[in-house]
């Protein structure tokens, strides 16, 4: 006999329940059944239970729905905000777009509140819309895998308890519950990819590809994913080292790998590197391949690689960085933080920025530190106007230090994280 909603909710979240919780609802079915189920045995397993509502400003009755999920959390004690999103720019895919600001909104509010723990509301269907789609796109195991019940990003564990819980199950759940749920009318705008999802699952269901068939293909290649992680991160510590932030791997031993391997390695690098929020596709990336056994350089997502003696080196383009600056002690490029030995400079015109050629010239030894000069361009620097006060990098005396933060373990670590 199939568990209830609340205890299959309630698998993802003990045995070590979270002492707060955020949760994240919209008004909609799922959103709202997720808060009731957490709310509702809060007691028992110690956790404190707050919520958030995005209003994306989107439809006109976006605001009069935030207050509606105000109402119920103000009946039962629930601390609850509305976060409104106000700076999209009107450019680009607004639904990619308005998913961003959510987490970065959802985000903030979490660590302003000292939230460690964020459940969202997806569902069985929404995995099963996620493979369908994935699948259109021509997906390999970590596309067809979809989305997992815990995922950590930027300080909080994003949770999805309601993966193998289906949509129908929890309205049945707040009608048994006398609980009012808002049906946002863009769920059947034929013009989303998700929506047109869901309606291609309505047709493919006589052919035995149902919500929870496609829902065990995503578990399916969850387990073929963790598979190629762990011999991912097997095949790292054997010819990869990570030095001056950048990814250096035994040439020789790198072209033995099976094409996956090799491949997952490369992502893996570039996602490090380059911090961006979703690894590049399968077509740069091969071609960036490619391009090394040719013995070329490629760039991808801000990133470039090179053979240079008998290693390959994928470290941060200087392009992608060249720009950027910031004052000591703060983090430069996302990842580095310079700072003196003998504390912060009482100095306004000392900044961090980018090497490159004109201050790799202005450090003679350099060769000492090992590292290729195509490397080096693109690491940080400390500057006072157009002189280089020091690069801890690239062998330039001066007490400071660079430091990755995170560190060097975390670019293994990450292969064994999904």
């Amino acid at each position: 006999m199939m568990s209830s909603p609340t205890q299959r909710v309630l698998r993802h979240i003990l045995p070590n329940p979270p002492q707060a919780i955020g949760v994240a609802v919209s008004g909609g079915g799922d959103s709202m059944a997720l808060l009731d189920i957490v709310h509702s045995t809060r007691s028992q397993h110690g956790m404190a239970v707050s919520a958030i509502t995005v209003d994306h400003g989107l439809r006109p009755a976006s605001q009069a729905e935030a207050a509606r999920v105000a109402a119920y959390c103000d009946a039962r004690g629930i601390p609850h905000t509305v976060a409104r999103w106000t700076d999209w720019s009107g450019r680009g895919n607004l639904q990619d777009a308005a998913r961003t600001a959510r987490y970065r909104l959802i985000g903030e509010w979490a660590n302003a509140n000292g939230i460690a723990h964020v459940a969202m509301g997806h569902t069985r269907d929404d995995q099963a819309e996620t493979v369908l789609m994935r699948l259109a796109r021509g997906a390999g195991v970590d596309g067809l895998a979809a989305m997992t019940p815990r995922r950590l990003r930027n300080t909080i564990t994003w949770m999805r308890p309601m993966l193998d819980v289906g949509r129908a199950e929890l309205r049945a759940y707040l009608r048994a519950r006398d609980i009012d749920w808002i049906d946002d009318p863009s769920n059947e705008d034929p013009q989303f990819d998700r929506v047109k999802a869901r309606k291609a699952l309505a047709l493919l269901e006589p052919l035995g590809i149902t919500p929870e068939a496609l829902a065990q293909v995503a578990q399916n290649m969850a387990d073929a994913r963790k598979a190629l992680g762990w011999h991912s991160f097997l095949a790292a510590r054997k010819m990869i080292t990570v030095d001056a932030g950048a990814v250096s791997i035994d040439a020789k031993k790198y072209r033995t790998l099976p094409d996956e391997i090799a491949r997952r390695l490369i992502v893996q690098a570039l996602g490090w590197i380059g911090g961006a929020a979703y690894p590049p596709r399968r077509e740069p990336v091969r071609g960036m391949i490619e391009a090394l056994k040719a013995g070329r350089g490629a760039t991808v997502d801000g990133c470039h690689a090179d053979a240079v003696g008998g290693r390959i080196w994928i470290f941060r383009e200087l392009n992608a960085v060249k720009d950027e600056t910031a004052a000591p002690d703060e983090l430069w490029d996302a990842r580095w933080r310079l700072s003196a030995e003998a504390g912060r400079p009482d100095n306004a015109a000392i900044h961090v920025r980018a090497l490159g050629d004109e201050g790799l010239a202005q450090c003679p030894d350099w060769r000492a530190s090992g590292r290729p000069h195509v490397v080096l361009r693109s690491t940080p620097a400390v500057w006072e106007g157009d002189r280089v006060i020091a690069a801890p990098l690239a062998n330039h005396p001066a007490a400071w230090r660079a430091e990755l933060d995170p560190g060097d373990d975390a670019f293994f670590a990450a292969l064994l994280s999904h």
